[in-house]
């Protein structure tokens, strides 16, 4: 029993924008767990003020019902009326797994954290992925709402940026079967999120001892997960060259001049399909900057202070995990500032992307005035951070 005094019922989240490689592993856990049930909330037709719900198992539809748009929100209404579905289901019994199918553009962490706040167990979160489709999606810099995906009129969000976030926050990605899928469409996977245990949909097995089936009820972590795609201690990906692409890890100990970086953004942006990780301008050098870039556009954001900026009674505030990575790292006068970037690219060029990279740091000349002097810089960054 769980703590709300109701049978447990485990919870897999499976989402992702590539919709067939979805439906085909929703299917496949439906025959390899016999009994369990997907809950999906088709986000379609919010334009119209509705999240169309149905439920169903191995033989067809259960329900099906409409949920009102909470504030004009989709996501929201669909939050709404999750929970409420999953204790319905709790209730009546019997499912050994509820399966949240996703709507394409609805991302599997905000869902995770819903579900759990909710008094339920995630035993695991699945984005489905057809490994010939990754570069293209990795490369659509188009608003969601241009393929129809937006899960809100206000929803600003890209099809790359959406992607990206659906593929590197799942444990598990469940890959279809793709004839068009070749080497550097595979290691393009690999390189982006090398951790991620890779599970062919495949074939079935009723047992419920597939592959995928398994990885439904692995278990999951949210708060690990939350913390893995925090810029100040994510797990990045590491250097890496195979089949034509190749992963750029970048660090530096020395601050960016925000002018000379700021002219480089578009350059930098555009060298690789994706790139991420956390840097420091030396005009505001007790911020720890974001840096998020797929489908040729960045966002650039700030994630609060730089552990070395805070005092010491501070810390006892910051999670343990943040410590012990900023520990890792500690330099002796900077602490925890550093500039840790990572590039993944088919083609990428390393050697120029490199040289551009360091033509954007401080001059020797720059770097030896000191702090006082980095802070009279002129703030390029500012109407990219909204100060």
């Amino acid at each position: 029993m769980s703590g709300h005094g109701r049978p447990d019922l485990p919870v897999v989240i499976v989402g992702g924008l590539h919709a067939d490689a979805r439906r085909a592993a929703v299917a496949r856990l439906l025959a390899d767990v016999p009994g369990s049930v997907v809950l999906h909330h088709d986000l379609a037709t919010a334009a119209a003020g509705t999240v169309v719900r149905t439920v169903r198992d191995a033989t067809g539809v259960l329900s099906a019902g409409e949920a009102p748009l909470v504030n004009d929100c989709a996501c929201c209404a669909l939050r709404e009326d999750l929970v409420p579905e999953l204790e319905r289901l709790a209730r009546a019994g019997g499912t050994p797994l509820a399966v949240v199918e996703l709507w394409d553009s609805v991302e599997p962490k905000a869902m995770a954290e819903v579900v759990t706040a909710g008094g339920f167990t995630v035993t695991g979160v699945i984005t489905a992925v057809d490994p010939a489709l990754v570069l293209p999606y990795l490369g659509n810099g188009d608003d969601l709402a241009e393929g129809g995906f937006a899960a809100a009129a206000t929803d600003q969000r890209t099809v790359a940026d959406t992607f990206a976030r659906q593929l590197e926050y799942a444990p598990v990605l469940a890959l279809a079967d793709s004839p068009e899928a070749d080497d550097e469409d595979r290691e393009l996977l690999a390189q982006l999120h090398p951790t991620a245990r890779r599970v062919p949909i495949g074939h079935g097995d009723p047992a419920g001892s597939s592959p995928l089936a398994r990885a439904a009820r692995a278990g999951f972590d949210v708060e690990a997960a939350a913390a893995a795609q925090h810029p100040a201690c994510a797990l990045l990906p590491a250097e890496a060259d195979a089949h034509g692409v190749a992963t750029l890890v970048w660090h530096s100990r020395r601050p960016f001049h925000p002018e000379r970086l700021y002219a480089a953004l578009e350059d930098l942006t555009c060298a690789a399909a994706r790139s991420r990780g956390r840097f420091w301008l030396a005009d505001k050098a007790d911020t720890l900057l974001h840096w998020d870039a797929a489908g040729g556009a960045l966002c650039v954001e700030s994630a609060g202070p730089w552990l070395a900026s805070l005092p010491d009674a501070a810390w006892e505030m910051v999670p343990p995990v943040r410590r012990a990575a900023a520990a890792l790292d500690w330099h002796p006068e900077h602490g925890d500032r550093c500039q840790h970037l990572v590039f993944t690219s088919p083609g990428l060029d390393r050697d120029g992307l490199e040289r551009l990279l360091e033509s954007c740091l401080l001059t020797d000349a720059e770097y030896a005035a000191g702090r006082a002097a980095w802070e009279r810089l002129p703030s390029a960054f500012d109407t990219l951070l909204e100060v």
